[in-house]
């Protein structure tokens, strides 16, 4: 969304992630401006899916460039509004589909009741209205809330490399070999 967005052409973004520009602008944009209709709402799962929302962003922001007269790659005037609409659609995805999970787990008595915890971890644990959105889901399961620093909330190809690294220097769960084992891109 940020890439469709142009953000990096924006003058208060310029160097920011996409994610990181998305929140700073919603901070100062009004998310009612724009509603986005959630995804997956008639599958009664815990499974996420962006691509839908992907769509309906995508086609909100051509409808939005053609009113404006302006063309793809200049910055629309309700950027920031497109940015809290799409920062809360997100987050409340993520937060029905997380409440479904806990709760099944709970039911289901997969995770102890009095020592369940919630960990959020990657880019999308620094953005801070995720971030306190979880902290209150997990308020209201009862859940603990873990969550590393957002300067330590990159990227999760960098963690799961640094785990390999650390996993490497113990000896642990590494192959040395390759032979026989079959891959399957997907």
């Amino acid at each position: 969304v940020a890439r469709r967005l142009s953000l990096r052409k924006h003058p208060e973004c310029h160097g920011m992630a996409g994610g990181k520009a998305i929140e700073h602008l919603a901070q100062s944009g009004n998310r009612h401006q724009h509603k986005f209709r959630l995804p997956m709402q008639h599958y009664r799962n815990c499974d996420f899916s962006f691509c839908g929302l992907q769509n309906l962003i995508n086609k909100a922001i051509v409808e939005k460039e053609q009113e404006e007269g302006i063309q793809e790659g200049e910055i629309l005037s309700c950027v920031q509004d497109v940015a809290a609409a799409v920062q809360h659609a997100v987050a409340a995805h993520i937060f029905q589909r997380t409440d479904r999970a806990m709760l099944f787990c709970l039911r289901n008595k997969i995770l102890p009741a009095k020592s369940a915890a919630l960990v959020a971890s990657g880019g999308v644990a620094s953005n801070q209205y995720i971030r306190k959105g979880l902290q209150a889901l997990a308020d209201a399961n009862d859940f603990a809330f873990l969550c590393p620093p957002p300067r330590l909330c990159t990227d999760n190809g960098v963690m799961i490399a640094w785990n390999g690294i650390e996993r490497l220097r113990a000896g642990l769960g590494v192959l040395h070999s390759t032979d026989g084992i079959r891959y399957e891109p997907r």
